[in-house]
């Protein structure tokens, strides 16, 4: 695997060593010992998920403000615009954001521990997105902060109006939003 730095030092871009031929491909998605020395400490998963979404539809920007979830995100089918933010108040990065491509065709991860926000785009005509979590689900600790806030700048690649879910458009201004300290 190659690990490709971010602007913000603890979001991971991670490029897996693919063997493909004329009969197609084989990779290593995921081993969790090689993973836990890239990153440098024990992580253990505890759910994966999977979803579909079609062309232009923007989830997020979700986060836990308890029971945070770092998540460990790709895309097997598709094209989306991965973003992660830094809302952890304590931290020289706070407010930030990265923000990567991920396809089928690339088969990078995004490796985005807990502390972060995290949404996408689908660009391709639809895109199935996998992704491990750290921690259970918890929905009555379920929080969102608007796609397109102003103080955040997120310069997501679209030129119409995203398709959102209900929650997402009622999500919170990033100065309104609760932090982690």
């Amino acid at each position: 695997m190659k690990i490709i730095p971010t602007s913000i030092p603890d979001l991971l871009v991670i490029e897996p060593r693919v063997f493909g031929d004329d009969r197609g491909f084989f990779y290593e998605s995921f081993n969790s010992r090689d993973f836990n020395q890239m990153i440098g400490c024990e992580v253990c998963f505890v759910q994966d998920n999977h979803s579909r979404s079609a062309k232009n539809v923007l989830r997020g920007l979700h986060y836990q403000i308890k029971h945070p979830q770092g998540k460990l995100v790709r895309v097997v089918s598709g094209e989306v615009f991965d973003v992660a933010v830094d809302i952890r108040r304590n931290s020289p990065t706070f407010g930030q954001w990265v923000g990567e491509c991920l396809s089928a065709d690339n088969k990078k991860q995004f490796w985005i521990p807990a502390g972060f926000a995290h949404g996408f785009l689908v660009l391709s005509g639809y895109a199935e997105f996998l992704y491990k979590t750290t921690d259970y689900y918890a929905p009555e600790y379920d929080r969102c902060i608007v796609w397109d806030d102003p103080n955040l700048g997120i310069d997501w690649p679209i030129d119409c109006d995203p398709v959102l879910s209900d929650k997402d458009k009622q999500g919170k201004f990033f100065t309104d939003a609760e932090c982690f300290d």
